[in-house]
């Protein structure tokens, strides 16, 4: 019973220093840790800190780098996801408000930190993937055009691309609630979904996960399950998308629309549609004096190669990456 009990305290010591990690754009040493650590109400020393740390590294859930300190890996990200999970119910709500916390993309300049979404293909699938999300992007079911790409060994928001993969990154709709953030409008993050599609208008959500009372990522899931028709979408106009449901006060929406504007003069269009106030979206209920938003989901491209066969590990909400490394798709 002793023992068990032992092995309990590890497991939340454990997953306390990925979460830790997982927050941090940078490798961080067992110091930077342990302070950390402590503003969050876990007392661990310099000492115990390096002996987790020695753990982590032999579960495959983190990597050395040098003096600089560790870097969390896909594998701790998926432990830190999948672990002790009745303590991680609200995660993916937390980890939004924290991306929009550490969001400073300005549009007009055209600078800073933005959300993303990350995926690892098998290298030799890659220029497959790339063809099969193709479509998607044409059609503008993503929340940018604009992405990334990382070859093993480098780092694409908290993911270190491990040997034999090609890291992808798209912009996570996270950049939205950041951006309005900046300019003073608190967002309400309510579910992701998966949203039919009728000649290219959006008309119901056929499923929804909320934020508050998951451990798991909604595009994750549906992905998983293949419960998309990203492709049918994208060419015929009808077909199934993954979309999120967010609320912002009524008062806020002309400032919403002139941020949108700016947004999209960035080369980011996230917001497929904006209702009128206490108005129903998509057969969604809003509340009184608020306006509902629907997002597209960063990940509709990788769900769109995912249909057509190429399997992908996916990690929505992956952590942030400068305005400056994205490049137009089509360039890729």
């Amino acid at each position: 019973m002793v023992i068990r009990e032992e092995q309990r305290d590890t497991e939340r010591k454990v997953i306390s220093i990925l979460k830790i990690l997982s927050e941090s754009p940078e490798p961080l040493g067992s110091i930077a840790i342990a302070r950390q650590l402590e503003s969050h109400g876990v007392h661990l020393s310099e000492r115990t800190v390096r002996y987790h740390l020695k753990i982590t590294d032999e579960r495959g859930f983190t990597e050395p780098r040098g003096r600089d300190g560790r870097v969390l890996t896909p594998e701790g990200l998926a432990e830190l996801r999948s672990a002790l999970v009745p303590d991680q119910v609200g995660f993916v709500i937390e980890r939004i408000e924290l991306l929009a916390f550490q969001t400073t993309f300005d549009p007009a300049r055209r600078t800073g930190r933005l959300p993303v979404n990350t995926s690892l293909f098998p290298k030799d699938r890659f220029e497959e993937a790339l063809a099969a999300m193709k479509d998607a992007f044409d059609a503008g079911l993503c929340v940018s055009e604009l992405a990334a790409v990382a070859s093993a060994g480098e780092k694409l928001g908290d993911i270190v691309v491990p040997d034999g993969m090609v890291g992808f990154a798209t912009v996570c709709s996270a950049v939205v609630n950041g951006v309005l953030l900046k300019v003073g409008v608190p967002t309400d993050s309510r579910f992701g979904g998966v949203l039919e599609m009728r000649n290219y208008l959006p008309r119901r959500f056929l499923a929804i996960i909320t934020y508050a009372g998951s451990s798991l990522d909604p595009s994750e899931a549906y992905i998983r399950a293949r419960m998309t028709r990203v492709r049918d979408a994208a060419t015929t106009g009808s077909g199934r998308i993954l979309a999120n449901f967010r609320q912002i006060p009524a008062e806020a929406k002309p400032l919403v629309e002139s941020t949108a504007a700016e947004l999209k003069q960035a080369g980011i269009h996230g917001i497929l549609l904006m209702g009128e106030a206490s108005q129903p979206v998509c057969q969604i209920h809003v509340g009184l004096n608020k306006v509902g938003m629907v997002l597209l989901g960063g990940m509709n491209p990788v769900a769109a190669a995912e249909e057509a066969g190429i399997q992908a590990d996916n990690f929505s909400e992956s952590g942030t990456i400068d305005f400056e490394r994205l490049v137009n798709f089509r360039e890729l």
